[in-house]
C-alpha cells in the first residue's frame, strides 16, 4: 500500500481567475522526482467553513496533505484559524516561530538602516504569522524565515501548511518531502509501462484491464484520445506499480491485446 498524498490550494484569486495556479504541476513534479505521486487535489476559496471542512477531512484519514495559501495575517487569510478549528485546539504563538519572525524583522530593519522596535504596531502584528494551532511543528522557510507549520490529526492525517507564494511554498514543500517524508521516497522502485492502442474503445478493453488487476499487484490505467495529431483516436493503456511487478503485468497486458487483434503503436516507460 502507498501513502495517499493530497494537495489543497486555497484562495479566491485562483477560483476567480485573477491568478493562474502553478502549485499543482509543481507538486506533481516534486513528487515524481522522488518516485511519489499525487492522489488528489482540491481548490478552495477564502471561506472559513469550506476551508475547515476540507482540513477536517484531511486530518481524519491517514495520509500526507500539502495546503498552499492563506497562512498570512491579513483579514482574508483564514487557514491558521481553520486548521485550529478542524483539530479542535486553540491557537498560540509558537515560540520558535516567534524567534524566526523576530529575526526576519531585525534583518529588514538593518537593511533599511533602522533600529528594530518590537513594540512598533506593525511589528507586533507580524507576530501573528507565528500563531499556529497548539502542538504544531515548524516548516523552515529559506526565502524570508517566516515559517509554515505542520499538524497531525487524530485520524493520522498529516497536513503541511505553506504560503501561497511559489517562491516560498515550493522549497518549503521540498524540505518536508526530504525531511519528514524521506521514508516514502521510491526512486527506482516505481514504474509505469504503457502502449498506444490504435482506434480502441475503452469498453472493449475493460475486461482485459480487470483481468490484469486480478492477476497482478499493479494498477491499470487508460488514457483515451479522439483527435491526436499523430495517432488519431487511440488509448494509451498501461500498468503502474512496484517495478518488480510491472514487467510481468505488462507482458500479460500485451498478450491479451495481441490475442484480441488490437493494433498497437509505440510503448512508453516512466519511472
Amino acid at each position: 500500500m502507498t501513502t495517499a498524498i493530497g494537495l489543497i490550494i486555497i484562495g479566491d484569486e485562483i477560483l476567480s481567475g485573477k491568478r493562474a495556479d502553478k502549485h499543482l504541476p509543481k507538486v506533481i513534479e516534486l513528487l515524481s522526482a522522488r518516485g511519489m505521486s499525487l492522489s488528489w487535489a482540491r481548490f478552495v476559496g477564502d471561506n472559513r467553513q469550506s476551508i475547515t471542512a476540507n482540513l477536517r477531512d484531511a486530518f481524519a484519514q491517514p495520509g500526507i496533505v500539502f495546503s498552499c495559501g492563506g497562512i498570512g495575517a491579513t483579514p482574508d487569510d483564514h487557514t491558521r484559524q481553520c486548521a485550529a478549528a478542524a483539530l479542535g485546539v486553540e491557537l498560540e504563538l509558537h515560540p520558535e516561530a516567534k524567534l524566526l519572525i523576530e529575526s526576519r524583522m531585525r534583518d529588514v530593519a538593518a537593511e533599511q538602516g533602522q533600529v528594530f522596535d518590537p513594540q512598533r504596531p506593525d511589528n507586533v502584528h507580524r507576530y501573528n504569522m507565528g500563531v499556529f494551532p497548539a502542538g504544531a511543528s515548524i516548516i523552515q522557510n529559506p526565502y524570508n524565515k517566516i515559517p509554515g507549520f505542520s499538524c497531525i490529526g487524530s485520524g493520522g492525517g498529516q497536513v503541511h501548511f505553506v504560503p501561497g507564494f511559489p517562491v516560498m511554498a515550493w522549497p518549503m514543500i521540498e524540505w518536508v518531502l526530504d525531511h519528514t517524508c524521506a521514508h516514502l521516497h521510491r526512486r527506482g522502485s516505481w514504474l509505469e509501462r504503457s502502449v498506444i492502442v490504435m482506434g480502441a474503445m475503452e469498453a472493449a478493453l475493460t475486461p482485459l484491464m480487470e483481468q490484469v488487476e486480478r492477476d497482478f499487484a499493479v494498477k491499470v490505467f487508460s488514457l483515451p484520445s479522439v483527435d491526436h495529431p499523430e495517432y488519431g483516436r487511440h488509448i494509451e493503456l498501461g500498468v503502474k506499480g512496484a517495478a518488480d511487478a510491472v514487467g510481468e503485468a505488462f507482458a500479460g497486458l500485451l498478450a491479451g491485446l495481441h490475442q484480441s487483434g488490437a493494433v498497437l503503436g509505440p510503448e512508453m516507460v516512466r519511472s
